[in-house]
C-alpha cells in the first residue's frame, strides 16, 4: 500500500486529509510540525511527503530543507500546501526537484489527481 505522511499543525486538516486519501487507498501518517515528521520518517519512510508551510516548532520550509539534507536518498515527492505563493516561496521550492507547491484551499480532486499521475510514473 502506498504511504504518505500529512504534516500539518491543525490536527482538522490533517484528518480530513486522512479520511479522503484512505478512501482512494493510501495509508496515512500524519506529524504536527517538521519536528515530528523527521522522527516519524526514521521510523517508516513514507512514499509521498504532504506537509504545510506554516507551523510551529519547524515549519514546511524548514523540515523540506532538513529532509533533502539529512535523507538525500529520500527522493520522494513532497506536496507543500500553503496560502502564500510570493516570489520567496516559488524561488525555494525551485531549488528542489522534488518538491511541488498547492495552493489553499486545497482541491482534494487536484490532489488525488497529482497522486495517482505520480504513483503512475514510479511504476
Amino acid at each position: 500500500m502506498k504511504k504518505i505522511l500529512v504534516v500539518d499543525d491543525e490536527p482538522h486538516v490533517a484528518i480530513v486529509l486522512k479520511q479522503f486519501m484512505e478512501r482512494s487507498g493510501y495509508l496515512i501518517s500524519s506529524a504536527l510540525n517538521g519536528t515530528q515528521a523527521l522522527a516519524e520518517i526514521a521510523r517508516e519512510t513514507p512514499d509521498v511527503i504532504i506537509t504545510d508551510i506554516q507551523m510551529p516548532v519547524m515549519g514546511g520550509m524548514e523540515f523540506c530543507d532538513a529532509l533533502n539534507r539529512e535523507h538525500p536518498e529520500l527522493s520522494r515527492l513532497i506536496i507543500v500546501m500553503t496560502s502564500r505563493t510570493d516570489r520567496d516561496i516559488r524561488t525555494w521550492a525551485e531549488k528542489f526537484d522534488n518538491i511541488e507547491l498547492m495552493e489553499k484551499p486545497l482541491s482534494m480532486r487536484r490532489l488525488l489527481l497529482r497522486l495517482d499521475d505520480y504513483f503512475a510514473e514510479k511504476e
